[in-house]
């Protein structure tokens, strides 16, 4: 029975696979593995029973691990106890030799964010290229720029677009970044001394990480600490913020009085139960939505880096929950995002409509610039324009006409040039240059 809407609702398959049941115990029988060869190495095991336990992780089934664990209510030594079974009684002896649980868990974990760093980075590197596809595509598409929700001045479509951008480039930056500090293993032993290694427990943890292709801790106590997956978890709850961002403007936009922009809508997709008109920004929302519950992991992943003296269990319980939803759920946003940006269909028609709307009152900052150069001061020409515009707004005039029969700045200003002052299309400023500079910049950094 279905209970989580990860199992029948949000997710990709290969993200739920990484951190599926079966996956996990794999990673856990490949860090035994792991050991046993370093080991072998060193001349601590000896090599046929290191061998011998390699081949044997092949054999061992989730049900029988669980029907130890049944038995003796330990995750990890249920796994001990079931590769035991299938190595027979020389090679058994060495499973498991000089480690704790943690080793095993802690690395797995390691290897299972790796698995889920390679599911999540082609996907917003994929995100990164549609953005600035669409940035390059309205490099010129001049709209109504808005601040406190209200009309200012003009602003173009790529400008919003490679604004994103740059941010998805940072997240990028920041998982080439993470990436050394998040994907490690240890085998450390209890406390993290490694008593029970001897004086070769340095070399066993290099050689075994290398073994799995992961790098080992400097140090630790009987775990990883978890400062490394809070890290990991706020990458990911910044990502998704990013698209809750992206989420929110273009639901904005969307609204029935702006209809700028829209989501993609299908043939036979039904947007209300009541209402055959409606066509909703549910995917927009979806991410929106979702994002709130990524962020929400943050907390109880930086709690999970205060435990008492060397470990306790009580990030255990925990991270069983955080690391998959995290994952899985962040990995569905970002595929939202991609079809969300790569399908979005404009309207040029209610862009320019909205963008003329104010009848000239959202260009009374070209005015005043234009007023300063020409010799009135800054301030004055700021109070000249926005008595001006007041008196368009009340009058319902356009603001050329109340500029035309303002005396102080028919002093300065002919009809010729107001006309081009209160022209949107003239006033975006270098933001097509922006656009240009930055879509190439980070083509060159991440694609």
């Amino acid at each position: 029975m279905a209970i989580h809407p990860i199992e029948y609702r949000y997710g990709t398959e290969e993200m739920k696979h990484v951190w599926s049941e079966e996956n996990r115990l794999a990673c856990i029988m490949k860090a035994e593995a792991s050991l046993a060869k370093a080991e072998a190495d060193v001349g601590l095991i000896p090599e046929d029973a290191a061998k011998i336990i390699e081949q044997s992780i092949e054999n061992v089934e989730l049900k029988r691990v669980k029907e130890i664990e049944d038995e003796i209510h330990h995750d990890m030594m249920a796994i001990v106890l079931a590769i035991s079974e299938k190595c027979g009684e020389d090679a058994s002896k060495w499973v498991h030799f000089g480690a704790t649980s943690n080793d095993m868990l802690d690395t797995a974990t390691g290897l299972q964010m790796k698995d889920a760093i390679e599911v999540m980075e082609p996907k917003i590197r994929q995100l990164l290229e549609v953005l600035l596809r669409r940035a390059e595509e309205h490099k010129e598409t001049v709209c109504a720029g808005r601040t406190h929700g209200q009309i200012g001045v003009p602003t173009t479509y790529g400008l919003r677009f490679a604004i994103w951008a740059s941010e998805i480039g940072r997240h990028i930056e920041r998982l080439e970044q993470l990436k050394p500090r998040v994907e490690v293993g240890q085998m450390t032993g209890a406390v993290g001394t490694q008593a029970a290694f001897g004086e070769k427990g340095i070399e066993i943890q290099k050689k075994a990480m290398e073994y799995l292709g992961i790098t080992g801790v400097d140090v630790s106590n009987q775990i990883i600490q978890r400062d490394r997956h809070a890290e990991f978890v706020m990458w990911m709850a910044n990502v998704v913020t990013t698209l809750d961002k992206i989420g929110v403007e273009l639901r904005t936009l969307q609204r029935s009085e702006l209809a700028e922009v829209e989501e993609s809508f299908g043939k036979k997709q039904v947007g209300s139960s009541t209402m055959p008109h409606k066509r909703n920004p549910i995917k927009s929302e979806q991410i929106c939505g979702l994002a709130r519950i990524v962020r929400s992991m943050i907390e109880p992943e930086l709690m999970n880096n205060t435990l008492w003296d060397e470990r306790d269990l009580t990030n255990s319980s925990c991270e069983r929950v955080v690391f998959p939803e995290t994952c899985v759920l962040t990995d569905h946003i970002l595929k939202l995002g991609i079809r969300v940006t790569d399908n979005l269909r404009f309207y040029p028609e209610n862009i320019k409509r909205n963008l003329e709307l104010l009848k000239g009152l959202n260009m009374g900052e070209a005015v005043m610039i234009e007023l300063a150069k020409r010799g009135v001061g800054r301030q004055e020409a700021h109070e000249i324009v926005r008595t001006a515009a007041m008196q368009a707004h009340e009058s319902g005039k356009h603001l050329r006409e109340t500029l035309l029969a303002n005396k102080e700045v028919s002093g300065y200003l002919n009809e010729k040039d107001i006309e081009k002052l209160v022209d949107p299309y003239r006033y975006t400023g270098t933001a097509v240059k922006q656009v240009e500079i930055t879509v190439e910049k980070l083509r060159k950094q991440y694609l």
